[in-house]
């Protein structure tokens, strides 16, 4: 038989976003908490990415939460330090008690007898069934590494591997290796891998634009005047958030605003790209801002090198020893590095869902299209929060901005629970649809639609499930309260006790708030 443990929130998931609801719902008191993690510690993202030269595009002053600051060698901060910074977080906030580490969620299903979902798990010690009140999705969508739906590629006879499960036993000194993707890992990853291979292959499908990397190293003064000048670090995060905000009304209203940044990366090409020919190659063909925005100093310069090709035609198929492309060539290699992403507009953690209808989240997705009131609340899943949700992504700022804004509305939704004694909070069909038809009004006029590209931002109905299409401090705004009018709140139902001259069949009563 599985054991079962009763449990008020059980959060999936020990990233940013996990960590972040573990040590803010510990201060509001909810102690009968439990944190579900797939792997063997926390970082989500940044325990998982170890590939060489892995390290954040967004400056770690504002990268990091607003209530833990962070001790950083450089303004761009590599993954070892993120990792360790998390780490200590975790340690310092005294809730690591409460984690459950190399632990899958294999399901979980919301019972409407008791109110509640049932979480079934597996673990090192075996199966569990949590029966828990309110279930907090912190999976995020940069968490299941996507492979190419390439033909052969499981047929491949060297070592292949994605970016964010890399191989550190594998040697690439000397041998003919080739990177699949152009993305922000890949050109991490690129000028770590050039100059050790052999030979490098870099498969582009659509040229990025690159911007530089402002990055710097701060000095041991700058470090200590960080850490004990009052006001100084906050300085420093509210100078960068404002930077990054600038962005904004080129992403969403006239992408024309953003020749700085466009004349910015074709500089950044001339510099680093010395043959005129690939130089053209690797110049976009779409507005920018439309896919993400790139950083590096080294990609460009990795690309000119003798020993690295960069291989525009299509891929027809992987052999056991190589790529074949359209136009019949075939490149043998040894290594296969595919930096092709996440599924983040078709989230694997839905699969296992089900809802008060009895359908998966999944399914429900499928005929109606990612969607989230406010990123958070879905329909016929009741008690289950996303963090990180649809259209709470961003193409310009801190995620971790975000994830501390939902945090926010997480907890005043739990703390309505609370006084008003709700068993059920569902958010009103008729509430996600609206918010969810806003959002994709305002997303016809932004650069990720009329941009002229195709980003891995959109559905396959060409949908942005993914961004929000607004300012950050906008986001902030409308989840700094919850509002109980767009859900439905059900009290707890009370069983009458049977005695002497009661009817037996009574049922159980249950009390609902209209909208």
């Amino acid at each position: 038989m599985t054991p079962s443990t009763t449990v008020d929130v059980l959060v999936m998931g020990a990233g940013f976003a996990g960590l972040c609801a573990a040590i803010k719902l510990d201060e509001d008191g909810e102690r009968d908490l439990v944190v579900i993690e797939k792997g063997s510690d926390v970082g989500g993202t940044w325990r998982d990415n170890t590939y060489p030269g892995a390290a954040c595009d967004v400056p770690s002053q504002l990268y990091s939460y607003s209530f833990a600051p962070g001790d950083w060698s450089m303004s761009f901060s590599p993954q070892p330090e993120i990792q360790a910074y998390l780490q200590r977080v975790a340690r310092e906030s005294g809730v690591l008690d409460r984690f459950v580490f190399d632990t899958r969620v294999d399901g979980a299903t919301w019972d409407e007898a008791e109110q509640r979902w049932m979480v079934e798990t597996t673990g090192p010690r075996g199966s569990t069934t949590y029966a828990a009140r309110v279930v907090v999705s912190a999976t995020g969508g940069l968490s299941e590494p996507k492979l190419p739906d390439i033909e052969g590629i499981g047929d491949f006879g060297g070592e292949l591997f994605h970016s964010a499960r890399w191989d550190h036993d594998t040697d690439l000194a000397g041998k003919r290796v080739a990177v699949i993707g152009t993305g922000a890992s890949a050109i991490q990853i690129v000028p770590q891998v050039a100059g050790t291979a052999g030979h490098l292959d870099v498969y582009q499908r659509t040229a990025p634009y690159v911007i530089p990397r402002h990055d710097r190293s701060y000095s041991r003064l700058e470090r200590v005047a960080l850490r004990h000048v009052p006001g100084m670090q906050n300085l420093y995060r509210t100078a960068i958030y404002w930077g990054r905000e600038a962005y904004v009304p080129a992403f969403t209203r006239q992408p024309k605003l953003a020749w700085p940044a466009k004349k910015m990366a074709l500089a950044n090409l001339e510099k680093g790209v010395t043959d005129p020919e690939l130089r053209a190659r690797l110049t976009p063909d779409f507005e920018i801002g439309c896919k993400r925005i790139l950083i590096s100093n080294t990609y460009y310069p990795a690309l000119d090198r003798d020993d690295v090709e960069v291989v525009t035609d299509r891929i027809e198929r992987v052999t056991p020893t190589g790529i074949v492309t359209a136009d019949g060539t075939e490149r043998p290699i040894d290594v296969l590095i595919v930096a092709t992403g996440f599924f983040t507009t078709e989230l694997p953690v839905t699969e296992h869902l089900v809802g008060r209808t009895g359908e998966t989240l999944a399914a429900q997705w499928k005929r109606t299209g990612m969607s989230a009131f406010k990123g958070t609340a879905v329909a016929n899943f009741p008690n289950l929060f996303f963090l990180v949700g649809p259209n709470t992504g961003l193409g310009h700022s801190s995620m971790v901005f975000m994830i501390e804004s939902q945090v926010s509305y997480l907890r005043s939704v739990l703390r309505s629970m609370r006084e008003g004694s709700w068993a059920e909070v569902e958010v009103h069909a008729e509430a996600e649809h609206a918010w969810s038809a806003g959002l994709q009004r305002r997303m016809r006029r932004t650069v990720w639609h009329t941009g002229g590209c195709a980003s891995w931002y959109l559905d396959d109905q060409g949908r942005n499930t993914t961004l929000w299409p607004r300012s950050t401090f906008a986001f902030r705004g409308t989840t700094a309260s919850f509002d109980e009018d767009a859900f439905r709140l059900t009290r707890r139902r009370r069983t009458t006790r049977t005695t002497p001259g009661d009817d037996p069949g009574t049922a159980p009563q249950t009390e609902k708030v209209p909208a």
